[in-house]
This record gives C-alpha cells, structure tokens and sequence, in this order.
C-alpha cells in the first residue's frame, strides 16, 4: 500500500468526527415545541456541494497537475454551485495531504455574478470559532462558523480565501472543468478580481454545508472523469451530477460529485484509490443516504498505457472483490448503492501516446465486469450507462452523438443523457424524500 494510500485510510476516521454521519446528523440538529405538543421541523447540516481533495502526484506523470507548486500571500476566489438550499451555510477546507499547517488569513463567501465577481449584498466573512483566520493541521479539516445567509437551490457561490504564508499547494482538486481566480495580497472583499489570474481546479476548498430539515436526503456520486465531467463545457456546470441536482432540488434532494479524474478502484495516482477515500467522501457526508459508483475504466486503460506502463493488467475478478468491498462498507453505514456500468471507449486518445488505453483484450474485460455488475444482485440497483452511452451500430463505443471527441469522454449530451437515467426510485428506493426547507 502506498503512503497516502495508508496515510486516508487513518485519517477516514478523523474526518468522520467532522463531517457527520447521517445517523448522527440529526444530533445537532434545533427542535422545539408548537406550544401543541407537536414538535417543529428539526435542521440539521447537509452537504450541498463538494469535491474530493487529492494529493499531488510526480512531475514525470505524462499528465501535469497544472498547479503552482505554492501560493504566497495571495487570494483564490473559487466558484461553486450547490444542489440544495437553506437557512445558513458553512464553508469546508482540507489539508488532507499536507505536510505543514494550512494558514488562513481571512475568507469570504458571496453570491456570484459570474467570473470573478460577487455580489456585494450577500458577502459575508467567513469566521472560525469567531476569529477572522485558522490554521488548519496537516491530514484534517476545518469548518466555518454558521454564516447567517439564506440559500437559494441552485445557486452559485463564490469562496474568496487568502493564504498570508508561503503554501505549498499539497490538497487540491485538479480538472479544467472550473477555473479559479488567483490575486495578489488579500482581495477577499473585493468586488470584482479583474487582474487576477487564473488557475484550472480548485485549492483547499472541500465543500459547503447547508442547514435545512435534517432527513434532507443527499446522492453522492463516486467516480472517475466521467463523473468529474471531463469533456463537458467548462464553467458550465453540464457534469451528469449538475444535471441530476437540477432535477432533484425542486424535489429536496442534494447531490454532491465526489468524482476524481484518474481515479481507480484500486490503483493511487491522481488520486488516493476508491478504497481509501470512501469513508471521508461519501459515507461521511452529512446527508448521505444513496451513492452511484461508476469506476473501474482506469483500473482496465491504464496498465500498459503512458498512464501507468509497468502495472499489471486489470482482472475483472479483481475489480469484482474491490466493488464487493465498497457496497459492505456502504451497506454498514446504511447507505444505498447505486451500481453504473462502464461505458464504451474502444478508440479512446487515438493518436495519442495514450492510445494504448483502449485494447479488444481491455474491452472484453470490461464487458465482464458489467455483466457482474447487472446480474450478481449486490448492488441496490443498477443503472446501466453503457447502454445509454454506446451507439448501437458499434456497440463497444460512445454514440457519436454523446461523444465529446476523445472517444473517452462524454459531452454535454452524453451527461445529460446519464443523469436521465436516474431516478427516485432507482436512488432512494421506497423512501420519500423530506420537502425543501426553503
């Protein structure tokens, strides 16, 4: 096991005690009496957004993280939608993998209006047992003070933080599907960042946290690039999960993307594998009633590829056990899970140094594994996107139509495609979800 393959594994536990658990989501929560004898709606804190840190990998990686290797007395302003709405929110930072303390000087959080600028009547200060700054220890997180704004369903926030100190940027969230702005000095309370440069992925920023009713249910999607949105616009929030959250929020249900570019069930690269970070991504977040996992594409492409040309292959036995682990983990905790087929991507990079990522021998392997996972009955359900995804006139790849011309990843299209694919039946089973608190 690698080092930071170890190092989640221990810190699932600490992360645990400040992301509540649904069962402990309601110990928090403000109940009262009518005055009747019926007791008010009780709130609690829900996730409405997040993304998984990762931790840097190295330089000879044949993809490059894109990031300054430190930031130094700068702001990020950093921009986000959230799924449901509520009363008051919080803001979430990781440290996860780093190897100092994470200093923050100040920070705010504000209604976007679209590229770098914020709303001046929703700004507010981000406060950390009352002070303006924390310090955050290498391998935890940190929680904001309630910040008393109402919050819309759907809205888009803004999170402005300045780093005083020299930091090495160790936790981050790489992909090129959400821009940051990076400026010089504390500009957290300005209006608008027009010098600033821009940075592809996201700094330190985890999640946000909303107190609405506490049987507020929340999907979490657990992925690889096709759930973090690879080929979809950029900027836009066209992710199959944006997709879903549009959908289900009228209905107040939350959905929160815990897709990793590059992840693998099994293997560490960018980032830590599934295994590892299941507990502090998914079954830790507060809310967490039901989760679609759909990996396992980067287990079968990478072996003897540029992305990792010395691993052995892929078995579909192998990817089996490892499913098998995650749906024990999740059926402990009172989680659903949700099965997804692995899509079609016979073609895949072609004429890149990438190209080896698709073979017949890789594509039949991945054929098994959808087979198991429609029929082996371990799942909750199954949703089958490489039914929705293939075009069936060449079934081992993307339709033309969904494809968003790497024959890897879908576009728009093929996003909107998958989040149709689900439901409430198929994410909740029998249950009724709680109204919108708002």
């Amino acid at each position: 096991m690698s080092f930071f393959s170890s190092r989640a594994l221990a810190l699932a536990g600490s992360l645990s005690l400040l992301a509540l658990p649904p069962a402990s989501a309601g110990a928090i929560a403000a109940s009262g009496s009518t005055g009747n004898g019926m007791h008010a709606t009780s709130f609690g804190w829900i996730v409405s957004w997040s993304a998984s840190p990762q931790p840097l990998w190295e330089p000879g990686f044949v993809l490059p993280t894109g990031m300054p290797a430190a930031l130094r007395g700068q702001t990020v302003r950093e921009t986000l939608k959230l799924s449901v709405g509520g009363k008051r929110l919080r803001v979430v930072y990781s440290n996860r993998y780093g190897v100092q303390p994470l200093v923050i000087g100040a920070a705010r959080v504000a209604l976007s209006r679209g590229g770098a600028a914020v709303d001046a009547g929703s700004d507010r200060a981000l406060r950390f047992g009352g002070e303006p700054g924390v310090t955050v220890a290498p391998g935890a997180q940190v929680l904001s003070d309630p910040v008393d704004v109402p919050v819309a369903a759907l809205s888009e926030w803004a999170v402005s933080t300045f780093l005083p100190q020299t930091t090495p940027v160790t936790t981050f969230h790489w992909g090129a599907q959400q821009t940051a702005a990076l400026a010089s000095g504390d500009a957290s309370a300005a209006l608008d960042l027009t010098e600033a440069a821009s940075v592809q992925g996201r700094l330190f920023l985890a999640g946000v946290l909303v107190e609405r009713q506490a049987d507020t249910p929340v999907v979490v999607a657990f992925g690889d690039s096709l759930t973090d949105g690879n080929g979809s616009t950029p900027g836009a929030n066209r992710r199959w999960p944006d997709v879903l959250a549009r959908r289900l929020a009228p209905q107040g249900v939350g959905v929160v993307n815990a897709g990793i570019s590059g992840a693998r069930v099994w293997g560490d690269k960018m980032g830590v594998n599934a295994m590892a970070r299941f507990d502090a991504d998914v079954l830790s977040q507060p809310g967490v009633r039901s989760v679609v996992m759909m990996m396992g594409i980067n287990d079968i492409g990478w072996p003897g590829s540029g992305f990792a040309p010395h691993d052995a292959p892929m078995t579909a036995a192998r990817l089996v056990e490892g499913y098998r682990q995650l749906v024990v983990a999740a059926h402990a905790r009172g989680v659903r899970v949700v099965g997804g087929t692995i899509a079609p991507y016979e073609g895949s990079l072609h004429g890149t140094p990438l190209a080896q990522h698709y073979s017949p021998g890789k594509d039949a392997v991945r054929q098994e594994v959808n087979r198991w996972i429609r029929d082996s009955g371990v799942f909750d359900a199954v949703v089958d996107f490489d039914a929705v995804l293939r075009d069936p006139a060449h079934p081992a790849r993307l339709l033309p139509a969904y494809d968003s011309g790497d024959h890897l990843h879908p576009g728009d299209a093929g996003y909107e495609a998958m989040a149709g694919a689900l439901d409430l039946a198929l994410l909740l089973g029998g249950e009724r979800p709680g109204a919108d608190a708002r």
